[in-house]
Parts: C-alpha cells; structure tokens; sequence
C-alpha cells in the first residue's frame, strides 16, 4: 500500500501539469480583421504588432497583468500618452465634434486613433443597435492596423432612461427604456438593480460599448440641483446600496473586470450634489459646492458601496468643496480632477482604490469670454463655450495636465491632446514611469475583457438582443412599480369599471384606447381627466452652453405654468388624476388639493402608466428625496444635508399603496 501511494503522489504532479497543459490547449475565440493570426502549439493568437512572433501580450493564455507589463514595455511615450487621453468618437455634421449624429467620421476618429495613439472614446452615436454594432466594428478595424493593436475601449454616458441632457445622457435608440435612477431608488431593490445592470450590460456589449460612465454617487442633498435625476436620491445608505447592486450587475460579479464585464466608471468624487442654489458645476456660475453643516463626510458614504464591489473606475468632480477640512488638513481650493488629497491620499491610499481615474470632461480647457459671462442675449452657446478648469484658471493648459497626472489622473476626458504629455516628459516634467503607471492600469482592462482577442460584436445578434421583447417587458414593469403614490382620494385608483371616457393632457390616445377607454377632447365630456406634468423649473443662465440645457431654480407650480393650467382646468370639470415627472423635488402643495389621486413618476411610458392606473401593476415606489412645502423652506435648507426643510410636504420615504392607504417609511 504505501509503494502505491508513493507512487501516486510521485504521478501526481505530472497528472497536474497535464491537466494544466490540457486546460491552457483550449481555444478561446480569435477574432481578426486587419491583421493576421499566429498559429502556436495548434492554437491561434493574433499577431497584432505584425512581427511574425507570438508576444507575450498577444498570448491569451498568461495572465492578464503579466501580458499588460509586456505591452507597456513596448509602447511608445508617444503610445503611453495616448493611452492617457479618452478622446470622442467624431460624427459628421454640425454637432460632429462632440460626437452627436448618426454615423462616425471614420476619417477623423481614424487620426485619433492612428496619429494620436489614442484608444479610448465617448460615444453619442444615435442610431439603430444593429447599425451602432456596425459603426463600432469599423473603429476596431482601425485600432487593429494601428502599431501595436490596441483596440478601442468604447463608453458611453447612460442609455436607458428617458431624460437626455447632452453631456450627461444618451438617447437610448433601441435599448430597454428603465424609469431613471431615482426610480430605483424610490423602489430601494438593490436585486432589481443588479439585474438592470444585468441587461444593461448584454446591451451594451451587443453593440461594442465597453465602459458605462456611471452610476452616479452623488447625493441629492439640493432640491434646486439640475443634475438630481442621475442619483438615486439624497439618502447615502439608500444611494451606497444601489451603486454596489448597480456595479455587481454591469461588472457581472463583485470580483472584478472579466470578458463579460462593462467597466462601470463611478461619480462624481466627492459631494457633487451640495450645489449652492443647485447652480451645476459644468458653468463657472457652479463651480464651488458648499458644506454648511460639515457633512462632507456624509457624500463619501455611497462611494463605499462602489469600493465594496471592486468598481473599475472613477470619475472626480468638476466643483472646488469650499473650504473642507480633511484629515485635519484643508483641501487645496482646486477641482477634485487637480486634488492630489482627494485623489491619491484619499481615493488611492485610504480605500485602496486600485482602477482606472478619469477626469470628467474638458477639465484642461480655458473657460474665458463666454464660458465665464455667458453669451449676449440672442447668441446661442457653443461646444466651443465648454471648459471647467476650476481652481486652476490660472495654469496654462500644459500645466493643468502636469497637475492632474501628480495629482492621480489615469485619463482625461474629452480630449485627444497627448502631445501636451509627451512635451512634459521630454521637458523633465513628468516621468515616463509615471504615464507607464497609468497605461497599464487601462491596459489591463481592456485585457481582462478579452477586448485584445475579439473587440468585435455580431451586428445582427447585436438587434435582437438589444432591446430584446424580454428586456422591454422587465424595464416596463419597473418603470410600473417605481410610481410613487402621493395621494388617493376617495380610493380613485385603481380606475373603477364605472371610468369609461377619459380627457387626456400629454398622454397617446392611442394607448387609452389600447386599454379600452374612450377619449374625448374636452374635460366635461369626460369621467375622468388624467394629466401629464413635470417638475417646474427655470431657465437662469440660457447663455451659457449646459444653462441653456439643465433646469434650474424655482419648483413650484404658479399660474402661467402650463401644466399647471392644464391641471385647473381639467379639475374645475372633472374628477382628475395626475403624475408628475419628478426629475428635482417638485412643491406640490397647490396642487395637492387640485387632484383625486397624484403619483409621482421617474420617466413612465404611457402604456407603463395605464397598467398602474387599471391595477394591473401596483405602484410600489417611496420618495426617494423629500418633497418640499415651499421655495421658502427650501431656501433655508443646508446643500449638504439629507431631508432637512422644516415641514416638508411629503417625507423622505412616503409612499402609499393600493392594498393599504398607509404611509410607508423606509
């Protein structure tokens, strides 16, 4: 007996290595286009320098860290450099700088790609899935010829609400369409999330977008803030669980990246939501946020969540938090793009944090002239307009970069200018070493999503799953559910049998009828009139380029608000239900006592709605922020803190049903 066992742990580790060997003889697929395939030990690689050898970077079967140090030991400075910016993806036309239109100037992003070594890109691409697949394709064709083969990551701003604001939004374009992230918050469901994430994520692979610049960590602490609709509300225990749910479902796991995974790029660190007057920090008008009550702290508790699921990326802030003390140390009055405390003592050192950092966008540009005064009254704002150098006006364009590399940048946003890193390396400014650091953060990205082997996507698979009947019929459900029921009066709804003709204000005909409803034109023909409106808001600054787009100021519905006309008209007539698009916390209370019933939505389709409204689906949202009673009360209220007007008009958390008229608390 013991000769056999010594001689079974003798074979053993020849079994092992055999296995080990089988295992690492398993093909995995190899998808060239532009360039040919090696053919070692009866396995194919493709050989993406174009020297006839397999490379240690090219090898699929070493780990992915090992292939990266290889590539990087290869790249250029000019390479290094390239890899540091993430540039836009060109389209043709008017707006074809920023990247909005139908189809890609292959041309331009061609020289982005070849000449300025870059490999990183925003899409704003509008067009079917099947067609973007296609589109996509032709970018990776180009990255494939380029020297060393490095394809594209591709990222996008989300797709799958509704509101889309240039800058911060996509149309989605044939993807499920979900009710906004406040939405999930109002539902609180961090399973659902994660399986949004889910669908999202087979979304946008199917059309060769890798990197989803989201979700939104910040807190929505100021009602008057325009940019509320991307968070998942004000509370950070309720927002940090849903970022960790939203991140486990587009990573596809908690463990890291994989050949599945979207890169989720986590934002804005830190306290993004604490705008004095709501005022953004895209214009100059907004480039401060404030703390008045010390809770700085408090906006760092949903990046956590974030950390707990291995998030890939980060994006900083545009603002300067005015006048924080951190550790005992005040923060140098720069945006957090240029905050070496934020960024390296804080984000690197203190939560380990070790991904990928991106600045948001156009953070090294000028903001002078326009950018600062806004245009003369008649003008129209520009891309041109667009710079948010915060706290570091002052430097010169070369000097923002050097600052942003030594504060913890990896990457800058929307730009292609890598010629400026190049400069400061070769003038002592900068070290290669240091851009090296950064390249092979990105590279192993792109590596660990098996982007080097196949960054191609089946184009007509691409149609049938984006926007797949399945997908639909779950986002449908969930914008359903996320309703918030404000009031129910006399138990309106669910509409009775007795409900048989409807006057409608902003709804499709069509779908009234669809669900067996009678429409007439005027409300005193009607039982019943149900009325679409939305959070009221402001246009202060429309000469300045994200001022003319984001809404500001004043919540409250006043004569002259045409929904607000819409609602006393058809209430003098008729009993009338009405939801409202709850994109900042609007002031309901002069309309509370215009209604039989008021839910809240957070981006419903018509055919959503009507499934609430007849009791197929029961809504089950909870205010995910405070309503306010008044402008007054909300003047008051500290930016930087949770649910904190006086006597709110309805809590942080309230929410009725249908089985039961009680307010419901988180």
């Amino acid at each position: 007996m013991k000769i056999i066992l010594s001689f079974v742990l003798l074979l053993s580790p020849m079994l092992q290595s055999a296995a080990q060997q089988s295992a690492l003889k398993k093909q995995i697929a190899v998808n060239a286009r532009s360039v040919k395939t090696l053919t070692v030990d009866d396995l194919q690689f493709k050989d993406l320098n174009k020297n006839g050898q397999l490379d240690v970077y090219e090898d699929w079967r070493k780990s992915a860290s090992v292939r990266a140090k290889d590539l990087v030991s290869q790249m250029t400075l000019e390479e290094k450099a390239g890899a540091m910016m993430h540039g836009t993806l060109r389209t043709g036309g008017q707006m074809g700088a920023i990247g909005a239109g139908a189809s890609y100037d292959l041309e331009a992003n061609r020289k982005a790609i070849t000449d300025g070594k870059v490999n990183s890109f925003i899409t704003r691409l509008q067009t079917a899935p099947q067609i973007l697949a296609e589109q996509n394709n032709k970018l990776q064709e180009l990255a494939e010829a380029s020297r060393l083969g490095i394809p594209l990551t591709i990222s996008t701003d989300p797709r799958h609400h509704f509101q889309y604001v240039l800058g911060a939004s996509s149309g989605g374009n044939g993807f499920s369409q979900w009710p906004e992230t406040l939405g999930f918050g109002a539902l609180g469901d961090a399973k659902l999330m994660q399986r949004f994430g889910e669908i999202a994520r087979q979304e946008y692979r199917a059309v060769g977008i890798h990197m989803a610049l989201s979700p939104q960590a910040d807190l929505g602490t100021e009602p008057r803030w325009s940019r509320i609709t991307g968070t998942f509300g004000e509370d950070a225990q309720l927002v940090k669980r849903m970022v960790q749910a939203y991140i486990i479902g587009f990573q596809n796991g908690a463990t890291g990246i994989n050949k599945d995974s979207v890169i989720t790029v986590v934002k804005h660190w830190v306290g993004y939501g604490a705008q004095p007057e709501g005022f953004d920090g895209h214009s100059a008008f907004g480039k401060y946020n404030v703390f008045p009550k010390n809770n700085f702290a408090y906006h760092i508790i949903p990046f956590t969540g974030a950390f707990a699921a291995n998030v890939a990326g980060v994006m900083p802030t545009y603002p300067i938090p005015r006048d924080v003390t951190l550790n005992g140390k005040k923060l140098e009055q720069v945006g957090a793009g240029f905050s070496q405390q934020l960024l390296t003592d804080e984000l690197r050192g203190r939560y380990k944090f070790n991904g990928v950092i991106v600045s948001d966008w156009a953070i090294t540009n000028d903001c002078t002239g326009p950018c600062v005064d806004g245009l003369p009254p008649g003008q129209t704002p520009t891309p041109a307009h667009i710079g948010m150098p915060w706290g570091v006006e002052y430097l010169t364009r070369a000097e923002r970069f050097i600052k942003g590399v030594n504060a913890g940048l990896d990457q800058f946003g929307g730009t292609e200018d890598s010629r400026i890193l190049v400069e400061a390396v070769k003038a002592g400014k900068l070290t290669e070493a240091r851009l090296a650091e950064s390249a092979y953060r990105i590279m192993l990205q792109k590596i660990q999503q098996g982007l080097f082997e196949n960054p191609y996507v089946d184009a007509a698979q691409a149609a049938s799953i984006a926007g797949s009947v399945a997908f639909v019929k779950e986002a449908l459900d969930a914008q359903s559910r996320s309703l918030v029921l404000l009031e129910n009066k006399n138990k309106t709804l669910p509409l009775s049998s007795k409900i048989k003709k409807l006057y409608l204000y902003k709804i499709n005909p069509q779908v009234a009828q669809e669900y067996g409803f009678t429409v007439v034109p005027k409300p005193e023909d009607a039982d019943l009139a149900l009325v679409r409106a939305e959070t009221p808001f402001e246009r202060l600054h429309p000469n300045y380029f994200f001022g003319a787009r984001q809404h500001e100021g004043d919540l409250s519905f006043k004569d002259g608000n045409a929904d607000y006309e819409a609602i006393k008209a058809a209430n003098a007539k008729v009993p009338t239900v009405v939801t409202i698009y709850l994109d900042r916390p609007a002031i309901l209370t002069n309309v509370k006592d215009k209604i039989a019933a008021l839910l809240g939505n957070f981006g419903v389709s018509d055919a959503a709605l009507f499934d609430v409204l007849t009791g197929k689906v029961a809504p089950q949202g909870k205010l995910p922020f405070e309503l306010p009673s008044s402008m007054a009360e909300v003047k008051a209220q500290a930016e930087d803190t949770p649910h904190d007007t006086k006597t709110p008009l309805y809590n942080f958390g309230y929410g009725l049903t249908y089985e039961r008229a009680a307010v419901s608390r988180r």
